[in-house]
């Protein structure tokens, strides 16, 4: 592997590596509350949350700011004062960067830096960073640096200043460090260049989703660090990496789990979500989010210790709408319960959600009844089917038992007549037997999702 300028490890014509960094950068956070309306209602703006992201790029917090507005200042997001003041605390607290928990225009961006001297990054290419922190396998990679290569398109200008003074740091890791020499047209070249590996990746996955049409399929979702890594853990012994950072977890896995009864499920850990989650990265990850939409049934996992579990619940609803065509079933699990420092949280979560569940990742607890809910429901997706089986061809016969619950066996007649109770995932074996013929579906036909 060859070393660029910037230290970073060229590992294909696709991404880069990001470089390693020894020093631990000092940041101010700032946010500005836009007010709309009479009612006092702001856009969201969260320093807690922009903090835990700043500690998950390996920045240390050393100061923070916020000012409420009716509009945002065209020039530095900030009211003239407001932004002196943010100068003065720069300065006293000898900050490496300065993060925005609100997106800056390219203008915005570039008017702070000329103004506090110091590099300026929004919530974007914060997260975007941490992204490149995290993506491990060769489709996350190609994805965060699609989403790179879009929002650094219009900020060239500002990218080059950046670059010009630092040799690394957080939002300046990815293909920005090596493009950024190369004009726009470059930089589109290479955003159709990483489209057209990614439209080659997303072919061979397809290919892999048609040989589980027929499985009923489990996707675990939810905020950001609520715990669906360690869930799929407990459940499926997956070994997926888990740490108690914001996406830990960026690439989606798949294991087969048996339940009771000879049945079994998919069980899918993905992305976890956020607050204003980058559209850029929505889109980039479109593929690895179908899962999701391709699922039977959803586990919205949810961070039982947080302050604000509406809004996290509320924020997982609004990706889901962007990314899910239908509306698939969902299941609210409330994980780290073995955390909970008021006991009476709980009684009153059982009560406002009685149709959730309480479990701990941790622990096990309450796992086996998530596992009972899905054999329930794999039971009412089941249909009673009729077939007929050649006599010549008795394994095919020892299989449906095998695949169904074997309701009854006709042998006078020739073919054999066998009646029997098969979900959608065992159906889809069934019809491939060898011999075997479908006479009568009843409650419904089984076949594709959506069929």
């Amino acid at each position: 592997m060859s070393a660029g300028r910037d230290g970073g490890r060229r590992r294909s014509a696709s991404y880069w590596e990001p470089p390693r960094q020894a020093l631990v950068e000092r940041a101010v956070l700032a946010g500005v509350h836009i007010m709309h309306g009479s009612d006092g209602a702001s856009e969201w703006v969260d320093l807690d949350e922009l903090e835990r992201l700043a500690d998950t790029a390996g920045a240390v917090v050393v100061g923070r700011l916020e000012q409420r507005r009716l509009r945002p200042d065209v020039r530095s997001l900030l009211g003239k004062g407001k932004a002196q003041q943010l100068e003065k605390l720069v300065k006293s607290v000898h900050a490496d960067l300065v993060i925005f928990d609100n997106d800056l225009t390219p203008a915005q961006g570039r008017n702070l830096e000329r103004m506090l001297g110091i590099r300026v990054l929004d919530r974007t290419e914060l997260i975007l960073d941490i992204f490149v922190r995290h993506a491990r396998t060769r489709q996350s990679r190609l994805q965060v640096s699609l989403a790179q290569n879009q929002y650094l398109l219009p900020r060239l200008a500002r990218m080059w200043k950046h670059l010009e003074r630092q040799a690394g740091g957080i939002g300046t890791r990815g293909p920005g460090e090596t493009q950024i020499e190369t004009d726009r047209r470059l930089i589109r070249r290479r955003i159709s260049q990483l489209r057209r590996e990614l439209a080659e990746i997303d072919r061979r996955m397809e290919t892999q989703h048609k040989q589980r049409t027929h499985e009923y399929r489990v996707a675990l979702v939810g905020y950001t660090n609520a715990g669906k890594s360690s869930l799929m853990n407990r459940i499926t012994q997956a070994g997926v990496y888990v740490e108690d950072q914001l996406f830990a977890t960026l690439d989606a896995t798949t294991r087969r789990v048996e339940l009771e009864g000879g049945r079994s499920f998919l069980l899918t850990d993905t992305v976890g979500f956020l607050r204003r989650l980058p559209h850029h990265l929505v889109e980039s990850f479109r593929a690895t989010l179908s899962e999701v939409d391709e699922a039977d049934l959803l586990f919205h996992v949810v961070d039982a210790t947080v302050d604000d579990v509406d809004a996290q619940i509320d924020a997982v609803e609004e990706v889901l709408k962007g990314v899910c065509t239908g509306e698939p079933e969902q299941v609210l699990v409330f994980n780290k319960i073995d955390a909970l420092n008021d006991p009476k949280w709980l009684e009153q979560a059982r009560r406002s959600w009685p149709h959730a569940f309480f479990v701990s990742a941790r622990r096990g607890e309450g796992v086996d009844e998530l596992l009972e809910e899905v054999t329930r429901r794999r039971k009412q997706s089941e249909r009673s089917v009729v077939v007929q089986v050649a006599h010549g061809h008795p394994r095919s016969l020892a299989r449906l038992h095998e695949l169904g619950e074997v309701l009854h066996v006709d042998y006078e007649h020739d073919p054999a007549e066998v009646r029997l109770r098969v979900d959608r995932a065992n159906y889809g074996r069934m019809v491939r037997l060898p011999g075997v013929e479908v006479l009568e579906v009843s409650r419904g036909r089984i076949g594709n999702r959506g069929s």
